[in-house]
């Protein structure tokens, strides 16, 4: 099967080694344009841009990168919440016409407690999903060229609509990541992809079979992907040398205050991560080449597929043979890691570079009248 893999951008930093401003490197505008464009080049099919206040903002970052890339998909994140649905689809609409179609959007609920109460944001973890459903219905319906009324338990709009489209069709994809059950219906009803972090396959397996069975029962297809670092090396022996040393700078003290940050998010996805180290470095290898020591420090994605070329890509087929068919992988330095990956990694898969978009043809308008379209001309009497 072809595989579609995804490269990240690092707005929220980058450097050596985990845990530690040792080896760090700025990350300013210049950096991510070359991690884009090599990502570009190398043949990604997009990059994942983080959320948060611990990051630039996405949307942002993509805009400033469509110019200076020509195959790459941009997946922004869209915040239930914190901005309204209309306003979210006008800004996904602008997005994906200046992108010529590469625009990819990705629901984030949140799962922190102090950084949502900073935006703004003060419901419990089951009422988030209910926002987040009332949102994702509307922008989707917006986005595909409807005019809306809906009221909600946290939505309302009336007569809410685009003037102009977004140029895919019907409307841009949507992805999602989420393991509670809530999470998982609304994926079932409402999303495109649906994506788990890097547990062992069978755990990954019995999610995947769940979304599958709910979405089947409302007459709905879904697509899967994975979201793992990797860290590849000619042979597997340098690969754990690597993720050894990625945390060799990263004392105790540190893990202990970041598990102890991680354990107050009321995300089922994050207690799922940590229960794979259980904050030990002594069991980090979970499942054969699945190394969770990124979670130590990490919060979200916290696990690395380890070895050569030939073993990654095998255990990325198992993967694959469950059903996932996307994989968004990242490595520190990211930069050079995209690299490596390319030259180490892509020779081993069926990798599906996408193609370079062609210029829609924008059509003529003139400036609106009343908040409206310009009349046609009327015939002459």
């Amino acid at each position: 099967m072809s595989l579609s893999l995804f490269w990240f951008l690092p707005t929220h930093g980058d450097g050596h080694y985990l845990g530690t401003a040792d080896g760090a490197r700025p990350v300013d505008h210049g950096y991510l344009q070359q991690i884009a464009q090599a990502a570009d080049r190398l043949g990604f099919g997009g990059v994942l841009i983080p959320t948060g206040r611990s990051c630039e903002d996405a949307w942002l970052v993509a805009a400033s990168l469509i110019p200076v890339t020509q195959r790459l998909r941009f997946l922004v994140a869209l915040r239930p919440g914190v901005i309204s649905p209309t306003q979210a689809a006008r800004q996904a609409a602008t997005l994906d016409r200046l992108s010529h179609g590469r625009a990819l959007f990705n629901l984030v609920t949140g799962g922190d407690p102090e950084e949502l109460a900073g935006d703004g944001v003060f419901l419990d973890h089951r009422e988030r999903y209910v926002a987040s459903a009332e949102f994702t219905r509307v922008w989707r319906r917006v986005l595909a060229g409807e005019t809306v009324d809906y009221e909600g338990r946290h939505v309302n709009v009336r007569g809410a609509r685009l003037m102009f489209g977004p140029v895919q069709q019907p409307r841009p994809p949507l992805w999602f990541g989420g393991s509670s059950e809530e999470a998982q219906a609304l994926a079932a009803e409402q999303v495109d992809v649906y994506l788990t972090w890097g547990e062992p396959p069978a755990l990954v397996k019995e999610k995947i079979d769940r979304v599958r069975a709910l979405a089947a029962a409302q007459g709905r297809q879904v697509r899967f992907g994975i979201r793992l670092h990797v860290i590849v090396r000619e042979t597997t022996e340098e690969a754990w040398r690597a993720a050894d040393r990625l945390i060799a700078r990263v004392d105790d003290a540190t893990i202990a205050k970041a598990q102890q940050a991680f354990a107050r998010t009321d995300s089922v996805g994050q207690r799922r991560m940590a229960a794979l180290h259980g904050g030990r470095r002594d069991k980090l290898e979970i499942s054969p080449n699945l190394w969770a020591g990124v979670g130590l420090v990490r919060s979200g994605a916290g696990t690395a597929l380890v070895g050569d070329g030939p073993t990654v890509a095998a255990r990325m087929q198992e993967y694959a043979e469950l059903g996932i068919d996307t994989f968004i992988l990242s490595g520190y330095p990211h930069l050079e890691e995209a690299y490596r990956v390319s030259e180490l990694l892509f020779p081993h898969l069926d990798v599906q570079v996408p193609d370079v978009p062609s210029p829609q043809v924008a059509q003529p308008h003139g400036e609106a009248v009343a908040n409206d379209f310009v009349p046609g001309r009327a015939a002459a009497s």
